[in-house]
């Protein structure tokens, strides 16, 4: 039997190039529309669509309805999201502070970025057997190294010590049921994976929205911050390389922000300016689905027919900007009225801070088929990291200022100046929670800095021991989410999550 395409999972996902196939023969004759990994990787075009698959496991875990989106795990972990979709149970059990293994969305990000991962594998192993021109290997190799060590940074980050799997799995590996490594081991995997993505000749820019060097190297700076702070607390040299290679991304002056948040999430401005790494999609080809998620319970505004209140911001976050910040006033992050679908002149009020900086007006108010991408790499995420960085190396500095500045004058405030050491790293922590909020970066910040946003005090505190201010307490439990179940039992090698 020949090893097919799908294993165990690993499925190439190029549509009408990539199928599936089994081992029958038909009247002992081959059908050459299967394609198996021994005969189908022979043609440059075969190297771009199996890198081009690898993309298509980020897209999985956004996918959204009455069940809920695992892509909201991460939101409701912060205590700064509620819910009115009482059948999302798996949101409700995030949310209190009551989650378990058998929690269907970290099942999804688990099956679906290890099924990129393997899709990562096939390319990397293959394409250097392909006849084709050098550098297009070379730079899809990087596309390659690229995502798959996004999905290992996730995964890392979310579960902690977990399978490193770097070779194509066929039915007679040893790796079918690996054991875990370690988040070192993971991370060394990352920052190779980066480096030599780093070094492919990709472009700083992608206009159609693949890996790029701005990507590789924003991606590489927050891996470094990440891997200052806990668990693996590098320290100043890690900081010290987080800042220098943020720099990188601020200094080759290819990115910036854009004048206005309702850019944040205008389909026109796809993979340009601030939007440095996206999630893509297409109006009537691969829609963004999560559209219907976003808006508030059954208030008529949409012309989606489905309206789920799935996912908005508690009060209590949304109060703790500063008054002056032009990022909690009406329509830019947030918006408690809307119009009704029926006439447009009349208004509605909807009874909760819903994410604006998410919402696609024109699919919500017309086409109920959304053209908008996800933002996975922000420019403005990169210039919070710079600052943040560069604070804990130098301590207060001008450039480190220049840059947190930055964010703080589109919203609207003032400078920070004079500030001490301690003083401008909590400053820069909070313009992360108020202006990266609802874009799966807030939870992993608290991981790292084992930090919590007090909605009361507006100061940190202690990650293990806050209270969310509906009542729920953090342990040290919730410091990571538990390997899901149906993959213990699929694998007796896996050790279970502690707390779980």
């Amino acid at each position: 039997m020949k090893t097919t395409i799908k294993i165990y999972g690993f499925l190439l996902l190029t549509t009408g190039t990539l199928w599936t196939t089994g081992c029958k023969k038909f009247l002992n004759e081959s059908d050459l529309s299967n394609f198996t990994v021994e005969n189908y990787f022979t043609k440059p075009e075969h190297a771009r669509s199996s890198v081009n698959a690898s993309y298509a496991s980020l897209r999985e875990p956004m996918n959204s309805g009455f069940g809920g989106g695992a892509w909201t795990m991460t939101e409701f972990a912060t205590g700064q999201a509620a819910t009115d979709l009482g059948q999302a149970v798996d949101s409700y059990f995030v949310k209190d502070l009551q989650n378990t293994a058998d929690n269907n969305y970290g099942l999804s990000y688990w099956q679906n970025y290890y099924k990129g991962i393997g899709n990562a594998n096939l390319s990397i192993a293959k394409i250097p057997t392909i006849s084709m021109d050098a550098t297009e290997a070379k730079r899809l190799l990087g596309e390659a190294h690229f995502i798959r060590a996004w999905y290992y940074f996730t995964l890392v980050q979310l579960f902690g010590n977990i399978p490193l799997i770097t070779e194509p799995i066929d039915l007679k590996s040893p790796q079918l049921r690996p054991t875990q490594a370690t988040a070192e081991e993971v991370y060394q995997l990352i920052v190779a994976d980066l480096k030599t993505a780093e070094l492919s000749g990709l472009p700083w820019v992608q206009p159609g929205g693949q890996a790029s060097l701005g990507a590789v190297k924003s991606l590489l700076a927050k891996v470094y911050l990440t891997m200052a702070g806990y668990p693996l607390q590098k320290g100043a040299a890690y900081f010290d390389l987080a800042a220098k290679k943020a720099e990188e991304v601020l200094d080759s002056k290819q990115f910036k922000l854009f004048q206005t948040y309702a850019d944040l999430h205008n389909p026109a401005k796809k993979n340009v300016e601030e939007n440095i790494f996206m999630i893509q999609n297409k109006t009537q080809m691969i829609p963004g689905n999560w559209q219907e998620l976003i808006i508030p319970y059954n208030k008529n505004i949409s012309a989606y027919s489905a309206e789920t209140g799935g996912i908005y911001a508690t009060a209590d976050f949304v109060k703790s900007y500063e008054p002056a910040d032009l990022r909690a006033k009406e329509g830019q992050f947030f918006f408690t009225k809307f119009t009704n679908q029926d006439n447009r002149n009349l208004e509605v009020d909807l009874g909760g801070y819903f994410l604006y900086k998410l919402f696609d007006v024109a699919a919500q108010t017309s086409t109920a088929n959304s053209d908008l991408n996800w933002s996975l790499i922000r420019y403005a995420d990169v210039l919070l990291i710079y600052a943040e960085a560069s604070n804990e190396v130098n301590g207060p500095n001008t450039k480190a200022y220049e840059a947190v500045n930055l964010i703080r004058q589109r919203a609207n405030l003032g400078d920070l100046s004079g500030l001490a050491k301690d003083q401008l790293r909590e400053a820069i922590w909070l313009e992360r929670w108020h202006e990266l909020c609802f874009e799966n970066v807030t939870w992993f910040d608290m991981a790292r800095l084992r930090k919590a946003f007090n909605v009361t005090t507006k100061g940190f505190d202690n990650f293990v021991g806050h209270k969310f201010s509906y009542g729920p307490v953090l342990t040290e439990r919730e410091l990571l989410f538990p390997i899901p179940s149906r993959e213990l039992r699929n694998n007796t090698n896996l050790i279970p999550t502690k707390g779980y």
